[in-house]
């Protein structure tokens, strides 16, 4: 009986103990997943605002976090598109509407553009990116693509630089000031159609893909329409 009873108060014990030490690694490994995500959304913002990586080497983790500090103001708009107090790592965009972060891209006293967040149904899946616009709030920037379940070769496309490409120049609203987003056709924009200033080509073989993010994209213009309505009118 004696020898029951120790070898189930010793099996007890290794179990708390490991239980223990898994704990702690778990929270360790939480810790550095946090920064990772952290890290690649700064990565992505920096992309879309122009900012690249040498040719040799990726950035790394302290490149990035120096270069987001030096370069980018973060703050959070109203549904107004007034500025407010909020920090932008507390708002989780998918559930609050009212509450929008945008990051400014600074240059002295200057602003150099601005990122949005985007994210929306594709085909098989979410895609989720930052859309970046120039400081005269109609013009495109960049585009970057951070997460997806795409197909490889098909709607996987979406986050290859010949496609992000594709944006880079284009407009979103049209010469009365009204929201078009960007249209994804199927096949190549004509240098000849007069509406191909906010239209890019598509990605053979992903027409719903394209459609549904030419779709999640105006959706999540129209939130910062306010704003940019704003910076329109001062640039003129």
């Amino acid at each position: 009986m004696r020898s029951n009873t120790y070898t189930i108060i010793f099996t007890s014990i290794i179990t708390i103990i490991l239980g223990f030490f898994l704990a702690l690694a778990a929270d360790g490994l939480r810790d550095l997943q946090d920064l990772n995500v952290e890290n690649d959304m700064r990565k992505n913002i920096l992309l879309s605002l122009g900012f690249k990586p040498g040719t040799e080497t990726p950035w790394t983790s302290d490149e990035i976090q120096k270069l987001f500090e030096e370069n980018i103001e973060a703050i959070v708009l109203d549904a107004s598109g007034r500025k407010t107090n909020k920090d932008p790592n507390d708002i989780d965009t998918e559930k609050n509407v009212d509450f929008l972060p945008i990051y400014l891209k600074k240059i002295g006293d200057d602003v150099g553009g601005y990122a949005i967040p985007i994210a929306g149904k594709g085909l098989w899946s979410t895609l989720y990116g930052y859309f970046a616009i120039e400081p005269d709030g109609r013009t495109v920037k960049g585009i970057t693509f951070y997460k997806h379940g795409e197909t490889p070769g098909l709607g996987g496309e979406v986050d290859k630089a010949w496609f992000q490409q594709n944006f880079i120049g284009k407009r979103f609203v049209d010469d009365n000031d009204q929201l078009l987003g960007i249209h994804i056709i199927k096949g190549k924009v004509q240098s000849d159609d007069r509406e191909a200033y906010h239209k890019v080509d598509g990605i053979s073989g992903a027409t719903m893909t394209g459609k549904g993010l030419q779709n999640f994209l105006k959706d999540d213009l129209a939130k910062y329409e306010p704003f940019f309505k704003q910076v329109r009118r001062i640039k003129g």
